[in-house]
């Protein structure tokens, strides 16, 4: 797992954060609050992030926003090692590819926020999506990944009445 090759739990909190989903940002004193860590162990692992350059900061008053430097090298990389811990490539090969006709898939609630959960939550867009047949192989992925698997199937009509105000905390994990 990525704790047993990064020893640090404030550097995993950090790189799920800012390594899942390339639209979040925080702040010192907002991550403290979200990732439950010392506002000081939370400074280190940000100053080190920072000068790597694997993340870039601008100042929004007092408060200096931390957000990912997607043009680093390394962030593909760092990217693809998140997705894998989280299971999101499993979700695919098991889930996605398997159930027919989709359109999208988004991941959704804390995972999608940089938040460690042990439930994975989806929303999937398709047409006609068999359902009875999503939720076995659902059940196959869970016993893969070692997470529940929580999913709401809508039509492309719904999804996107439904999303028509707000898909910030919805991370696009697939589309057709």
């Amino acid at each position: 797992m990525l704790e047993t090759i990064i020893t640090s739990k404030t550097r995993v909190k950090l790189l799920l954060k800012f390594f899942l989903n390339s639209n979040n940002s925080g702040y010192l004193r907002s991550l403290e609050t979200e990732i439950h860590e010392g506002s000081n162990a939370i400074r280190l692992e940000l100053n080190r992030f920072e000068k790597a350059g694997l993340l870039n900061t601008k100042m929004l008053g007092n408060k200096k926003i931390f957000v990912s430097n997607q043009k680093h090298p390394m962030y593909p990389v760092l990217n693809a090692m998140v997705r894998k811990y989280i299971g999101v490539d499993q979700i695919i090969d098991e889930i996605i590819e398997k159930s027919g006709d989709l359109d999208r898939v988004y991941l959704t609630g804390k995972i999608a926020k940089g938040l460690n959960s042990e439930i994975i939550e989806l929303f999937i867009i398709g047409e006609d999506v068999n359902r009875i047949y999503l939720q076995k192989l659902v059940q196959k992925a869970e016993q893969l990944i070692h997470k529940k698997i929580s999913f709401v199937v809508f039509s492309s009509h719904d999804f996107g009445v439904f999303s028509k105000n707000n898909l910030k905390d919805h991370l696009l994990i697939w589309n057709k």
